[in-house]
């Protein structure tokens, strides 16, 4: 029951200026260099493509869909609203990630959040449930509203006290597209896009540990929650706001306050990674935010960690990270309609490599057995 495939006279008239720049990026190419890959068109004229000025002929469009390994329906329009035009990401740190490992990594979000809307015209995803709780940047950074916002979201979405169990499949259970994707670049640490329709959240797949994992969604959904489509891209205040918005979230203050340490027991703290799936260091600085140790032990703590070597590898490993299911989920489903793989990807023009490495969550760094 295949939908008729799109002519390429079709393609080349409903020509959607944003999917061949979003190919681009995705491959981690410049204009100069695509025009030089495609052969017959100059860099202005893919400037020209991508701003909207001229449409490119269907012979160019082949080629350009060779030299980005997309199929050519990649280029035809959806039939719904498009992104923003330019959607920016919460990134860590701006000064040390290139803007075109940014552009590559803000593709890969884009591509999951046309993957995701493809799949809800076969099944119905999760109805985003997201509670925001804006910081007023005309002040200073209050950290008892950021508790509260925490607080508040928790109720929100009737979590239990004391740990998460598990946060990506709290932030899916509530719309938000989850995806882990691997990227040449180390800098691209975790960020967010806040798409209105399907917010994502990327999280890298090369870490392997699933205390930071945890902390790196929890940080993403401060994000989400305090600064929203308006909020400072990667400004220092908002990267403080979204880091006490997670260890508020992951180690609510009543819960956790009576039972961290005041003193450096790291056995106390090691029982205490393995309840509330945190980090030492996450630990320790909870401990100070809270009032429990004082500044001197906490300034020892942090002198102890390096020494150890604790600060890149801590004792007390808790597992592999927690692994996104939302869009496997919904495949699987969407395949027992009667709809296959094979012909999702045909009627929706995505790219079958990029959907497959989106979709990979084999993450564990581990050998596996074969039996």
């Amino acid at each position: 029951m295949n939908e008729p495939q799109l002519d390429p006279g079709d393609i080349a008239a409903l020509f959607d200026r944003a999917r061949l720049r979003m190919a681009r990026e995705l491959r981690g190419l410049t204009q100069v260099q695509l025009a030089r890959e495609v052969g017959s068109v100059t860099a202005a004229s893919i400037s020209q493509f991508e701003n909207g000025h001229t449409k490119p002929a269907t012979s160019t469009l082949r080629r350009l869909a060779v030299a980005l390994r997309v199929p050519p329906s990649f280029f035809a329009a959806p039939a719904r609203p498009p992104a923003q035009d330019r959607v920016n990401g919460f990134f860590r740190s701006l000064r040390s990630t290139s803007p075109r490992d940014r552009q590559q990594a803000l593709a890969c979000v884009h591509l999951a959040r046309e993957l995701a809307l493809e799949l809800e015209k076969y099944v119905a995803l999760p109805d985003l449930n997201l509670p925001r709780v804006p910081i007023d940047e005309g002040r200073p950074l209050q950290s008892v509203d950021i508790e509260q916002a925490a607080s508040q979201v928790r109720d929100h979405w009737n979590v239990p006290r004391g740990p998460v169990p598990d946060v990506v499949r709290l932030l899916e259970m509530n719309g938000i597209v989850v995806v882990r994707f691997r990227v040449s670049v180390e800098k691209v640490d975790a960020f967010c896009v806040d798409f209105p329709d399907r917010p994502v959240v990327a999280l890298g797949a090369d870490k392997g540990l699933r205390d930071r994992s945890r902390f790196d969604a929890a940080h993403e959904l401060g994000h989400l929650v305090l600064h929203g489509v308006t909020g400072a891209i990667g400004g220092k205040v908002t990267e403080n706001q979204a880091h006490e918005f997670a260890a508020a979230f992951l180690m609510p203050a009543d819960d956790i306050r009576s039972e961290l340490p005041d003193r450096l027991d790291w056995p106390a703290f090691l029982r205490l990674k393995a309840k509330w799936h945190v980090s030492l260091a996450a630990l320790l600085v909870r401990a100070k935010t809270l009032g429990v140790m004082s500044e001197h032990t906490y300034a020892q703590g942090w002198k102890a960690l390096s020494v150890r070597g604790w600060r890149k590898v801590e004792p007390g490993l808790l597992g592999n990270p927690e692994a996104p299911v939302l869009l496997h989920r919904a495949l699987e489903l969407m395949e027992t309609t009667g709809v296959s793989f094979a012909d999702f990807v045909s009627r929706s023009g995505l790219p079958e490599a990029d959907v497959r490495t989106l979709l990979s969550g084999d993450i564990s760094g581990r050998p596996r057995v074969e039996i």
